[in-house]
C-alpha cells in the first residue's frame, strides 16, 4: 500500500510541476495581425477600405472590349470601387442584381470620378450618367428595369462612342446567359 500511495505522490508532484511550469510562461504573446481581411462594422453592408479584385469576364459593346469585375454579392455591390485609387480605360466593374427594377448609385468614398451606364435584363444600355468622385448625391435611374449597372472611368462611354441603345455581351452572347454564381454559361 505504501508504494501505491508513493507512486502517487509522485504523480500529483510531477503534475504539480508541469502546472507550475505552465503557468510560468510568458503571457500569449500580441495576437498576430489577422491575414487581409476586409473589415466593416456591425450593420455595415459596404467595407471600410477597398475590397480585393473580385471575379472578371470580359464584356463587348459593340467592338469595344471592357475587362469588368464581376460585383454580384451584397457586400461587393455595396463596397463596389470605395477607397481604389484608379481605374484604367478598358476596364469597369459590372453590378449584377437578382431582378430588375429602379437603382441608385453614389460614391461615398469612391476617389476616382466614374461614368455609370444602366442596364436592363438583356444587357441593352437604357442611360449613361457621368458622376463625382466621393459625390453622395443619388444617382437614380429614370427606368424601372435596371438589372445591371456597369461603371468605367469618367468619359470612356462617350470617348469610344458608346450610347444608350447600345447591347452588351459576352463572348458566350448577351448578359442574361451567364450563371452569375459561377459564370459560366447557362445551360
Amino acid at each position: 500500500m505504501r508504494d501505491l500511495s508513493q507512486i502517487a505522490i509522485r504523480r500529483l508532484a510531477a503534475l504539480a510541476s508541469l502546472m507550475l511550469l505552465a503557468g510560468c510562461q510568458p503571457a500569449d504573446p500580441a495576437p498576430a495581425s489577422p491575414p487581409s481581411v476586409s473589415r466593416r462594422e456591425p450593420g455595415q453592408l459596404y467595407l471600410n477600405q477597398a475590397q480585393p479584385k473580385l471575379d472578371t469576364l470580359k464584356l463587348w459593346i459593340g467592338t469595344q472590349e471592357v475587362e469588368t469585375e464581376i460585383a454580384r454579392r451584397p457586400t461587393e455591390i455595396a463596397t463596389g470601387m470605395m477607397h481604389r485609387t484608379n481605374m484604367v480605360d478598358g476596364t469597369g466593374m459590372l453590378f449584377v442584381f437578382a431582378r430588375p427594377e429602379p437603382r441608385s448609385f453614389y460614391m461615398r468614398n469612391t476617389l476616382v470620378p466614374l461614368s455609370i451606364a444602366y442596364l436592363d435584363p438583356d444587357g441593352e444600355i437604357l442611360e449613361i450618367h457621368d458622376m463625382k468622385a466621393q459625390d453622395e448625391t443619388p444617382v437614380d435611374s429614370a427606368s424601372d428595369r435596371i438589372q445591371y449597372a456597369l461603371e468605367v472611368p469618367q468619359g470612356w462611354f462617350g470617348k469610344v462612342g458608346i450610347k444608350p441603345g447600345m447591347l452588351v455581351g459576352t463572348s458566350k452572347g448577351k448578359l442574361p446567359v451567364i450563371n452569375w454564381a459561377t459564370l459560366q454559361p447557362r445551360r
